[in-house]
């Protein structure tokens, strides 16, 4: 089943779970925390998760032998590192709007914050 959605070789889900999400989707979260402490805007953050996604692709190509440039490898690939990108985003902006802001804003959980006397 998985062969459907993301056509791999050999040991195809261990070598997405160790260089996707564990190896690239470290420094995808990296990158969401920085670009969100430089209060850059979320599109540069989509910019670079699509090259951290070649990244993976080059890494799981060149040291697994799995396809390189498959559109559905590509695009899982992105929308992982995304999802992880925009956590550690949503993480270092709640941080900075309740720590920058605190007589207006207060966390009201790991990623989203509200308004006092809200």
């Amino acid at each position: 089943m998985f062969d459907v959605i993301y056509p791999t070789g050999p040991s195809g889900l261990a070598v997405f779970i160790l260089v996707t999400v564990l190896i690239a989707g470290a420094a995808a979260f990296a990158t969401g925390r920085a670009i969100a402490r430089q209060w850059k805007p979320m599109l540069q953050l989509v910019a670079y998760t699509f090259l951290l996604a070649l990244v993976a692709r080059f890494l799981q190509f060149a040291l697994f032998n799995q396809p390189f440039l498959d559109p559905r490898n590509v695009g899982v690939d992105f929308v992982v590192l995304l999802i992880i990108a925009l956590i550690g985003f949503r993480m270092a902006r709640t941080r900075q709007m309740a720590g920058q802001y605190p007589w207006k804003f207060k966390a009201k959980g790991p990623v989203t914050w509200t308004e006092r006397g809200s």
